[in-house]
């Protein structure tokens, strides 16, 4: 069976579920990765048996030193494949050049790259609004889609209500996305 690392940030939402997806069904997740120790993403992912891996990126000189060692932890494990959800760093190629791994991004890229996504479609007023997932590559948020998932806006809905509609698209692509990715693990890698 193929398998997985998890890596996260925050809250855990999207790895959680992974995790109830996908584990010991159509992959193994060995490890979650973070870099914050004050994510409550730890607790979801332990509470379900998977241990995780604390690496503070605020303990490193540089982006790169950082990445370096998240690539000897990932390489611990010997993974098929890296997930990154809700990972909020910009990787350099100390990483990309060395990990396959896939992103989650809400947006319908290559519309609203970065960290501002959500509040830059939500503003944007298209007609339609979505999530991706997309291999990592050295280019922020430019690899090649794996995944989109679309939904129609509603002209009057809060941005509240905006943000949990991709919530709502981001659990349901992403274990599809996974499998996906596993089953062409060289398609738009490196």
């Amino acid at each position: 069976m193929k398998k997985i690392v998890i890596l996260f940030s925050g809250d855990g939402f999207n790895a959680q579920n992974i995790v109830k997806e996908l584990h010991n069904k159509e992959c193994i997740v060995l490890a979650g990765i973070t870099n914050n120790a004050d994510a409550k993403g730890i607790q979801k992912l332990q509470d379900l048996g998977i241990k995780v891996e604390v690496l503070e990126h605020t303990n490193f000189n540089s982006r790169t030193e950082f990445d370096e060692e998240l690539v000897k932890l990932i390489e611990s494990y010997k993974p098929d494949l890296s997930v990154l959800s809700g990972f909020m760093r910009i990787l350099s190629t100390a990483f990309t050049s060395k990990i396959n791994s896939i992103n989650l991004h809400p947006s319908l890229l290559p519309k609203y790259k970065g960290a501002k996504a959500i509040e830059e479609s939500y503003l944007s007023k298209d007609s339609l609004f979505g999530v991706s997932v997309h291999w990592v590559n050295s280019e922020l948020d430019g690899g090649e889609i794996i995944l989109q998932k679309s939904l129609t806006r509603v002209d009057d809905d809060s941005f509240e209500v905006f943000k949990a509609k991709i919530k709502e698209l981001e659990f349901e692509i992403m274990p599809k996305a996974v499998v996906e990715a596993l089953l062409c693990p060289t398609l738009g890698h490196k």
